[in-house]
């Protein structure tokens, strides 16, 4: 049987891996942290310019929060890639490191599609960034939010894409990959915004993200509109079951992860997930704001901070996110 684990006892597994101040990295939202074999910890997020992607590499969670960003790549001044620069995530595919990210196009912002960036060297930090071009989805319409992952030999994209047939901003949608910029097969929709808590102020499915374990694949998303009502939703499949079956997918009825009043946390969402270096604890990384509300357009707010906090498992092994915890501290 699986027993919950408290943040202490996690603490204790993973010694000062597990001890950081929240947030992490302030005036970041969209974050995405993943932990590579040469034992240094990345990260990327969207900036509040929406003009360049930044790297920052440190050995614990709690190194984000001084530790030097690279600028790898700046928007375009014209044409595609020159708005919006939004949810950059990193990815090391088969020996070679990549960027996926959402962008706009300078004359029509909104216009907004997936790309991808290539770096041959082992170090991030160094060579020299490649542009591979846009990932062409099913059809034209507002994409964004692309993450990867690979099962029993397969990679997969799971993305946000609106189809103009559809009442609402975004659903999810998951394809296979043949190359790291390019899907293969088709695309299938695996959710949509049903319920009111994914309906409040916007009608949006996005940011999804994917944890494997106890067989079971685990994707969050997240809902509502940018500002306290912004929540994570969860799908659940089994790990033997055909993921492009929408069928196979059983979404949560209730938020997984939500606004908490008590620790002045709102608008919890767009995650990643990672773990302690030795593999032993899983990490939730977010972004919310440490304040209910907000004056004016809540994409032209810069509050969003990422925080961390352990995931705990409950005994019949799905995830236990919580709540948002108070800023400060974490142990």
């Amino acid at each position: 049987m699986l027993i919950p684990m408290s943040a202490r006892e996690a603490a204790n597994s993973g010694g000062n891996a597990v001890k950081w101040i929240n947030p992490i990295a302030p005036r970041r939202a969209d974050p995405q942290v993943m932990l590579h074999t040469d034992g240094f910890y990345y990260f990327t997020a969207t900036v509040p310019e929406y003009d360049r992607i930044e790297l920052r590499r440190a050995r614990t969670l709690e190194e984000f929060s001084h530790a030097e960003p690279r600028v790898v790549w700046r928007k375009h001044e014209s044409g595609e890639m020159g708005s919006h620069i939004w949810a950059p995530e990193i990815h090391f595919i088969d020996g070679k490191w990549y960027v996926f990210f959402s962008a706009g196009d300078a004359k029509d912002i909104w216009k907004i599609r997936l790309y991808v960036l290539e770096n041959s060297s082992p170090d991030p930090f160094e060579g020299e960034w490649v542009e591979k071009g846009r990932i062409k989805t099913g059809w034209e319409s507002f994409t964004l939010d692309a993450t990867t992952f690979e099962h029993h030999g397969i990679r997969y994209l799971a993305w946000a894409q609106k189809d103009p047939k559809i009442k609402g901003n975004s659903n999810i949608y998951l394809a296979k990959m043949d190359t790291p910029w390019s899907i293969t097969g088709g695309q299938v929709m695996i959710s949509k915004p049903e319920f009111s808590w994914e309906s409040a102020g916007c009608l949006v499915n996005e940011g999804p993200a994917v944890l494997i374990k106890n067989d079971r694949i685990f994707l969050t998303y997240s809902a509502s509109a940018t500002d306290s009502r912004y929540c994570l939703g969860m799908l659940t499949a089994d790990a033997n079951a055909d993921l492009l079956d929408p069928k196979s997918w059983k979404k949560s009825s209730e938020p997984v992860f939500k606004s908490n009043p008590v620790a002045g946390q709102y608008g919890p969402g767009h995650n990643s997930f990672t773990t302690t270096p030795d593999g032993k604890c899983d990490i939730l990384v977010y972004h919310d704001r440490d304040y209910e509300r907000i004056k004016g357009d809540p994409l032209k707010n810069s509050d969003r901070a990422t925080r961390a906090q352990i995931i705990r498992w409950k005994p019949d092994g799905t995830p236990d996110f919580g709540a948002p915890v108070a800023d400060g501290p974490y142990l």
